[in-house]
């Protein structure tokens, strides 16, 4: 809280400048989970040379840093006008297929750009979302982080309540964003992402076939002047039933679209988490 009181005096080149330098600090003297990360782009970019690889990870401990800055300078966002100068949006297509049809939607995101600008903007500028959540260790941090993510009228649920809560507000009309790039604490279904078989969340694929909403990955990416461009792409799925094969085959749709903004801008992405710690083994065990 002090940290965000004090960052939100600065002007945004000022707090950008920052956060490059403790982004660099971390990469460079501080090393956290460096070895991991360093691994995990040599794993799915086996073509890149280790001066690649070092330069891309450099690059993303800045972007993590920037994001921190920038989600304690959220409450500096509080209007159309303040999420547009951070954003660029052409939501027109999405919105004809959703809002304006009257037609809930399941948002699909990852831990790519600023996932948290991303849903405060999206509220701000489309509509309120329902966003799901894993609980914070640490309560206090998890209680100060959804106060900023629900401060400009986003709902947060917990991975525990999202099932209910998503099929309640998808027949409602309302928009369901989740982060599905990261593994299934079950792992009960596999696939080859980024080179490597990890288990997949197919919740997310569950709810849009139950429902019959439609189904977007919403990313955002840094155009390089402090503002990102956000993209969507709708995951077609009027061939599937509703059958557990469907489910299975949607999760890889919409898991393919996610690597291929990975591959592109290898930069954007949560490298740090230990994302293939899950295997078909460990998890039948």
């Amino acid at each position: 809280m002090f940290a965000g009181m004090l960052l939100r005096r600065l002007g945004q080149p000022q707090a950008a400048l920052l956060a490059r330098f403790c982004g660099d600090m971390v990469y460079s003297f501080l090393k956290i989970r460096r070895n991991m990360v360093e691994s995990n782009l040599s794993a799915a970019f086996p073509e890149k040379s280790q001066a690649e690889i070092n330069r891309i990870a450099r690059q993303v401990y800045r972007n993590l840093a920037e994001n921190a800055v920038e989600v304690l300078r959220l409450p500096l966002v509080s209007s159309p006008e303040d999420a547009a100068r951070l954003v660029e949006v052409d939501a027109r297509e999405f919105l004809s297929k959703t809002r304006d049809s009257n037609k809930g939607v399941v948002c699909i995101s990852a831990h790519f750009g600023n996932w948290e600008l991303l849903a405060v903007s999206l509220g701000i500028l489309i509509s309120p979302l329902t966003v799901v959540v894993k609980r914070l260790k640490n309560s206090e941090m998890d209680r100060q982080m959804n106060l900023l993510r629900s401060m400009r009228g986003n709902t947060v649920v917990y991975k525990q309540q999202a099932l209910r809560e998503g099929l309640r507000t998808l027949r409602s009309g309302g928009v369901m964003s989740i982060l599905a790039d990261q593994s299934d604490p079950k792992g009960g279904f596999f696939m080859v992402f980024l080179g490597r078989r990890a288990s997949v969340f197919l919740g997310p694929a569950f709810l849009a076939l139950k429902t019959g909403v439609p189904l977007f990955v919403v990313m955002c990416r840094r155009n390089g002047d402090g503002r990102y461009i956000v993209e969507f792409e709708e995951i077609d799925y009027s061939d599937l039933g509703t059958a557990k094969a469907d489910v299975e085959e949607l999760a890889r749709r919409y898991t393919m679209a996610i690597e291929q903004y990975i591959r592109r801008y290898p930069e954007e992405w949560f490298w740090l988490h230990d994302r293939w710690k899950r295997t078909e083994e460990n998890s039948r065990d």
